[in-house]
């Protein structure tokens, strides 16, 4: 037999940030415990608003199943004394089952022979084991903080006041958070703020909407939202613009959402928009709408929780509300425009970017000699990226980003555009924070590629100067983001860039700063960040340490990029696991060798065949990669060496590498050097072996 289980908590406002991870974590925590259980059951739904977290378990077992289980006591030697009859702990474990000892069996475990007793334990009712695990899933819940509230002992992240647990149609008896547990649910604060009596667990949704004014699905609320603001937006004539953050706050504000819209001052939209849209966002829960070529307009949507009977006085009261947030952001931008990016760039001297290497003034002279020596590596115009590099900074000391902190590159971007610096500077300035997280965009302007690679690679190597490389989880100058920025930018442009020699150029400008032996350490983290990006994309762990272990493919990213597809493509043909295999034996008979083999293969002492046509095909080979090589095409020459596999097992068939003649066998070992050093110029597939 099987019924619907129905918990609802009911509190007051919960955060909205934390509230679908607090919803998931009671959900999956519980549903978790009832699998433990072995209690089997159907779909689970959950539900959260502002004012509640429920779980609706469809056809949950009434009763756990019987189960046979043994149970291990203590070890024979312990449970018996030297005349053979049981002791207190062989009589205690036996009398704990309600069983006897001569109702014991024995079993060897492997570390001695130990009683077992094999019961069957009898299932409990689903009901007895509801209140446990709902304690215990509320327990565990992420919450930062707790609270205590009027002259109540128990903790939870805001004021509990109603619990609601439904099995069926019977109420399961218990008490949590000093709430007894009933069937009365409650609608919407002010459209419904009466007692809801539920007749059954499997209503609740339906009951909650048509009775109360709460779309209790979180999901479903929040897709309800998104069409609404989309609509609002259409009908304003452009396209409303849904961050998917703050869709995700909004639905966790509201409990009956009604989207409306609003407007301001045409007159703000001289301020740069994403300013405009970060207040609207930020402060009000606004979602902003944009025209057909992408610009602002004096239009917002906001997400009411009330279906007012006079809509009219709910904008009007909006619009009042973001009208001086609106205003402040239009100060601040007049105030900035009222200096040159140069000026706003002097008062970095007083600011420090870390004790130990100075300030940002400081910074900004380092990423603008870095950068100008980039650009003129990438085919890009170093003066340019110098001056870039220079005000990269600059906007840091602006009134608007320190206002509105997401400003930083955008409103330095503006100040230049205004003042009239050339287009590579100003695009320069907003992209050298790109990328800013996991596949966002990346520089497209080669001003931009330089400023950012110079400012990430004089980060990482100043801190790790100083010695304060990330260690765990802690990482406060997010190296590793800043890492796989550097990666990406080179290899996703085609840039075909040193990393160590760019490590050691920024370690220059840092000189008397830095400590340099830990550049080294800075291009051994480089080399873990590969480890991390390749596993990401999906290639296999022995490809990318194939690859790591050639160490000048780790120097420049777009090689070891073009190495680890070939190696990637290599690895799913048919030959690859022979010729791994084959490199191993090779690595190994290498490795044991007191002197290096003689540096060219002796014709004439080549006796037998096979050797002798493995040595053709490796000279063969030596001449056809080389072109391969230079163009950077490994697929190509690792195809190509695909064809050794039969020549190569036929040698190690058919050839004793270890002659009892020195001469021929040091010529066998040479060959096999040979044939090695063929397979290193792109990766060591000998780890490849599975």
């Amino acid at each position: 037999m099987s019924r619907d289980l129905l918990i609802e908590l009911g509190t007051e406002e919960l955060p909205p940030k934390a509230l679908p991870a607090l919803s998931a974590a009671l959900s999956d925590e519980f549903v978790r415990q009832l699998d433990e259980a072995g209690l089997r059951h159907g779909a689970v739904e959950r539900f959260a608003t502002p004012r509640r977290l429920a779980v609706l378990v469809r056809d949950l077992d009434e009763k756990q199943a019987d189960r046979d289980v043994e149970r291990q006591g203590p070890a024979v030697q312990a449970a018996f004394d030297q005349d053979g009859k049981p002791t207190k702990a062989a009589e205690g474990f036996a009398a704990s089952l309600g069983l006897s000892v001569d109702q014991l069996d024995r079993q060897d475990t492997g570390k001695g022979e130990r009683l077992v007793a094999k019961i069957t334990e009898q299932g409990k009712p689903t009901a007895d084991l509801v209140a446990d695990f709902l304690a215990q899933a509320i327990q565990k819940l992420p919450i930062p903080k707790r609270m205590r509230w009027g002259r109540r002992h128990v903790q939870f992240v805001r004021p509990a006041h109603w619990l609601v647990a439904l099995f069926g149609d019977q109420t399961v008896p218990f008490e949590l958070l000093d709430l007894p547990t009933g069937r009365t649910s409650y609608g919407h604060r002010f459209h419904a703020p009466g007692a809801i009596e539920l007749a059954n667990a499997g209503e609740y949704a339906q009951r909650l909407e048509q009775e109360g004014h709460v779309i209790a699905d979180f999901d479903r609320r929040k897709a309800l939202i998104e069409e609404q603001t989309i609509a609002a937006g259409k009908q304003a004539g452009g396209t409303a613009q849904i961050n998917p953050e703050l869709l995700d706050e909004v639905t966790a504000l509201v409990e009956w959402p009604v989207a409306l819209a609003g407007g301001f001052d045409v007159d703000f939209l001289r301020v740069p928009q994403e300013a405009l849209i970060s207040a609207m966002e930020e402060h009000q829960k606004y979602f902003s709408v944009l025209d057909a070529d992408g610009k602002l307009m004096s239009t917002f949507i906001t997400i009411s929780n009330i279906e007012s009977r006079d809509p009219r006085q709910v904008i009007a009261g909006n619009e009042k509300v973001i009208r001086p947030r609106l205003a402040d952001a239009a100060f601040f931008y007049d105030n900035d425009c009222k200096k040159p990016l140069a000026r706003h760039a002097d008062g970095l001297a007083q600011v420090v970017f870390q004790q130990k290497l100075g300030t940002l003034a400081d910074k900004c002279q380092r990423i603008g000699r870095l950068a100008s020596v980039i650009a003129n590596q990438i085919g890009g115009d170093s003066a340019l990226a110098k001056l870039a590099g220079e005000l990269s900074k600059a906007d840091l000391n602006s009134e608007m980003v320190y206002e509105f902190d997401t400003m930083q590159g955008i409103m330095g971007y503006y100040l230049a555009r205004r003042e009239g610096q050339p287009d590579d500077v100003a695009e320069a300035l907003y992209e050298q924070y790109l990328p800013r997280f996991a596949g966002d965009a990346l520089p497209r302007s080669k001003t931009g590629m330089a400023v950012s690679l110079a400012d990430k690679i004089d980060t990482l190597v100043g801190i790790f100067g100083i010695g304060q490389k990330p260690t765990g989880t802690k990482d406060p100058y997010a190296l590793r983001r800043a890492t796989l920025g550097v990666l990406r930018i080179i290899i996703e442009n085609q840039l075909d860039l040193d990393i160590y020699e760019l490590l050691h150029e920024a370690a220059q400008s840092l000189s008397g700063k830095i400590d340099s032996a830990h550049v080294q350490d800075a291009y051994d983290f480089i080399k873990g960040r590969y480890r991390a990006m390749y596993q990401e994309q999906g290639i296999a762990t022995p490809v990318i340490l194939s690859v790591l272990a050639i160490d000048d493919a780790c120097r420049r990213p777009l090689d070891f990029d073009r190495r680890v597809n070939a190696v990637a493509a290599f690895q799913q043909r048919d030959e690859a696991q022979a010729l791994a295999a084959a490199n191993k034996r090779v690595s190994n008979i290498l490795a044991k060798l007191e002197q290096a083999p003689p540096e060219e293969i002796d014709g004439a002492l080549l006796e037998e065949p096979a050797e002798q046509t493995l040595t053709d095909l490796v000279v063969d080979a030596y001449e056809r990669s080389e072109p391969l090589l230079e163009q950077g095409d490994y697929q190509s020459v690792l195809a190509m060496l695909a064809e050794l596999r039969e020549p190569v097992d036929a040698f190690f068939d058919q050839v004793m590498v270890m002659a009892e003649d020195p001469a021929v066998r040091a010529n066998r070992l040479a060959l096999l050097t040979f044939l090695r050093d063929l397979f290193l110029n792109v990766a060591d597939i000998s780890l490849l072996q599975e």
